[in-house]
């Protein structure tokens, strides 16, 4: 439920068009997504830390509050340092929430004895998340029809608050302990904790890595419209292959709730990969299918890394360890724009996304 409510956006597949509509020249457009990714990265892992000191469902309210905000500032005050601070306040609702949510369900179970049923619980959500941005991305049109940018804004703004108010009504997790309190050293030695744990145990850092990588290919998605059009699919016909496509991901993550195992993950995501770069070579609004395949095999490894991960952490900092991995998958997606970015001149957008699937 937090999950699909925190993914029911309806202003998401339209900001941009705001931006624009609003008197924004693409340098100005462009500079709002690099501030977007560096508030995300600079928020990522001390909020991982604080959700390690205090309540962890009061950060999960706080963060659709903040969304929230954002939203209606850019709605009903629209300009340039508006959006920025909207993006802002984004990045700090989704650093607030990401690496709370995981840790706070896993100690749940731990408190209960009933930890191995975490893998089910985060394939649930993520295939909720997913579900959720498909709903979203169908109302936006009717909600604007209705009532313009307003109407999307005013809608993702009670989504927002709705998946805050679901995160505050979770069940407390136990408390921590820790030898100096509840203050700011606290805080910092729950950020040295983790990083530690991240770095230096050998299982965990590899883990940290996985589930850091893995994430970062789901920076794909922002290619695939381009992919579907050169497929040679009218524009009226790309929004339903990139349905296709979320479907994929959506059976991906709902067959998560059954894992593989770790080899047989590994072979499903190399062959998942050679499926969505074999897509994307075919030249045909039929080859969406190897790609939607490709990337259902692709998040399901993603939601078995995070189990894997989670069930790895031994310290007292899971959130701040899970936040490492939420940095890196971060720092991940930005580099997977350096291939495309490279290719997609001299070889088109087919290959440019063949390019940037093939290290998965």
């Amino acid at each position: 439920m937090f999950s699909a409510l925190s993914d029911l956006v309806p202003l998401y597949p339209l900001y941009a068009l705001l931006f624009a509509d609003s008197g924004l020249t693409g340098g100005q457009i462009a500079s709002l997504f690099v501030l977007w990714s560096a508030a995300s990265l600079a928020l990522e892992v001390p909020t991982g830390a604080l959700a390690d000191v205090v309540s962890r469902r009061a950060l999960l309210f706080a963060g659709g509050l903040l969304h929230a905000l954002g939203f209606g500032l850019w709605v009903f005050a629209p300009g340039y340092w508006i959006f920025a601070l909207g993006f802002v306040l984004w990045a700090a609702g989704s650093a607030l929430q990401s690496g709370t949510i995981e840790a706070l369900v896993y100690d749940e179970l731990a408190a209960l004895g009933a930890e191995g049923g975490y893998q089910r619980l985060s394939s649930a959500a993520y295939t909720s998340a997913i579900a959720g941005m498909i709903v979203a991305t169908a109302c936006a049109s009717p909600l604007f029809a209705l009532g313009g940018y307003r109407a999307a804004g005013v809608a993702s703004v009670l989504a927002a608050v709705a998946g805050g108010l679901v995160g505050l009504s979770f069940p407390r997790q136990p408390k921590v302990a820790s030898a100096d309190g509840f203050g700011l050293r606290a805080w910092f030695g729950m950020l040295r904790a983790g990083w530690s744990e991240a770095v230096r145990v050998r299982r965990v850092r590899r883990l940290v890595l996985i589930a850091a990588l893995l994430p970062g290919f789901g920076a794909m998605d922002e290619f695939f419209p381009l992919l579907a059009e050169h497929t040679g699919a009218a524009t009226t016909v790309v929004p339903l292959l990139i349905v296709v496509i979320a479907a994929g991901q959506l059976a991906g993550g709902a067959s998560a709730g059954w894992p593989l195992r770790g080899r047989t993950v590994g072979l499903a995501t190399t062959v998942g990969a050679l499926a969505i770069v074999a897509g994307a070579l075919s030249g045909s609004p039929w080859g969406v299918l190897l790609v939607a395949a490709g990337y259902g095999a692709w998040q399901h490894a993603t939601v078995v890394a995070d189990a894997r991960l989670q069930a790895a952490v031994r310290g007292p900092a899971r959130a701040t360890v899970t936040s490492v991995a939420g940095f890196g998958a971060e720092v991940a997606s930005i580099a997977l724009y350096v291939p495309w970015g490279l290719a997609v001149g001299p070889l088109g957008d087919g290959a440019a996304v063949a390019v940037t699937a093939a290290p998965l």
